[in-house]
């Protein structure tokens, strides 16, 4: 079994877990792994890739209405969940990967977060899902940001591997919300949104509020992994 690594003495802010649920979180990585992946087959389920039921259209929902090209830009929270699964268990098999473990960082305080703001925002809107599935969706996205902060224990999050997740994530944020590839933006469709030939309509304010959202959190998850690159730099060996 891996040994846990040393909890460097870190800033609240970038390491706001107890210790005690850290080292919980990392004994029952394989779990979490398991729990990541499931949520990421759900989570492509949730965009419309529907094997089952096979009463349904293979692909329906928003991957029906985006064009194909687009659909890696899409399903952004079960690709986060992706990340965050890939990154545990490489560290559980003792193959370290850090650009996968920026990526993971970024994608859980990202989408984490990102989904609960919007939810909240657009409540009259969403709460049409029913409650179960309002605070399913509310809690497991909470839960992504929580498990971003077990990362810093095996990661030291160096430059190039932030600029990789940087790439990725402020590339999504441009078309998503600025310059699409083809058609409308290709963010995770808002209850304000109509479906047009090609994408969705786009109705101010929704967009602009969304838009917000994430870039905010681009730039937040960046400072925080910059920041624990320096703080884990400054501490004495």
């Amino acid at each position: 079994m891996t040994d846990l690594p040393a909890r460097d003495d870190l800033p609240w802010y970038v390491a706001p877990l107890p210790q005690w649920l850290e080292d919980f979180g990392l004994r029952m990585a394989w779990a979490i792994v398991a729990i990541n992946l499931v949520g990421t087959v759900f989570g492509f389920w949730y965009y419309g890739f529907h094997p089952l039921p096979l009463s349904d259209p293979l692909i329906t929902w928003q991957f029906a209405v985006e064009p194909p090209e687009t659909w890696l830009f899409v399903p952004d929270s079960p690709v986060a969940t992706l990340f965050i699964a890939l990154s545990l268990g490489l560290w559980k098999l003792d193959r370290n990967t850090e650009w996968v473990n920026a990526l993971a960082f970024f994608g859980c305080i990202k989408l984490g977060a990102w989904t609960p703001f919007v939810l909240a925002a657009f409540f009259s809107g969403f709460i049409g899902v029913g409650w179960p599935m309002y605070t399913f969706l509310f809690v497991s996205h909470l839960g992504m940001v929580a498990e971003a902060f077990l990362i810093h224990r095996y990661s030291d999050f160096p430059v190039g591997a932030v600029f990789v997740a940087v790439l990725w994530y402020g590339g999504n944020d441009i078309v998503d919300y600025f310059l699409p590839i083809v058609g409308t933006p290709h963010h995770t469709a808002l209850p304000a949104q109509e479906v047009l030939a090609v994408g969705y309509s786009h109705p101010t304010p929704a967009h602009e509020i969304a838009a917000a959202g994430a870039v905010t959190l681009t730039l937040l998850a960046t400072f925080l992994a910059l920041t624990t690159r320096v703080e884990k730099l400054e501490r004495p060996n």
